[in-house]
This record gives structure tokens, sequence and C-alpha cells, in this order.
């Protein structure tokens, strides 16, 4: 799966599988192994790709920091989870300030 921000208003385009998930499945996103692998595929594709460049900032931060790849990974996943549970849900659009506001503020938990 892949985000990109090269659509209008700076809006993440989803793949369409993960619409298919019902937002339940996002909140309880450790149950959901599938669901799990496509957000740590829109980490690594972030990573890859330094965009959004807060991603690789704050993977950095956080290993300075003393948390593992996967703990970092997960925290990061959660910022990600924040804004599908909202387009998902909600119907609202990628929210660009929140998710790098959440990425920044790791470890702590991300704002709904």
């Amino acid at each position: 799966m892949y985000f990109s921000r090269n659509i209008k208003n700076s809006s993440w385009f989803l793949d369409i599988d993960v619409l298919n998930y019902t937002a339940q499945n996002i909140a309880t996103m450790d149950t959901n192994e599938k669901l799990r692998e496509e957000i740590f595929e829109i980490i690594n594709n972030q990573l890859s790709l330094n965009d959004p460049p807060e991603t690789k900032t704050t993977f950095d931060k956080l290993l300075k920091q003393g948390y593992d790849d996967f703990q970092i990974t997960q925290m990061i996943g959660k910022c990600i989870s924040v804004e599908l549970f909202d387009v998902i849900k909600h119907g609202k659009s990628y929210n660009n300030e929140r998710y790098i506001m959440n990425l920044i503020a790791l470890p702590k938990e991300p704002f709904d």
C-alpha cells in the first residue's frame, strides 16, 4: 500500500483495500495482522521516500532515546491509525498538520 501527497489538497491517497476495513479494526490494530502489515508498509514507504521528512526525523529521535525499530514503528503506526480512523469512520480528509504534530510529540500518545 502506498500513501501519496501528490493529490489535490495534500491529502493522502489510500489503497482501496485499506478502506474495506472497519473502523473497529483500526481501533484494534494490534489484533489485525493484515492491517498492521499495511500500516508498516506505509511507514517503510515514508522512510524510504523521506516523505514526510518528519517520519525519518522522529524515527531517528526515538532510536536515540533507546526505543527499538519495532517499538518505533508501532508508535508511528498509531499516528497513522488516527488519520485512517478519521478518513474511514468519519469521511474526513487526511490531516497532515495533525499527523506531523503527532509524530513530533512521540513517544507521547497521538492526539485524536
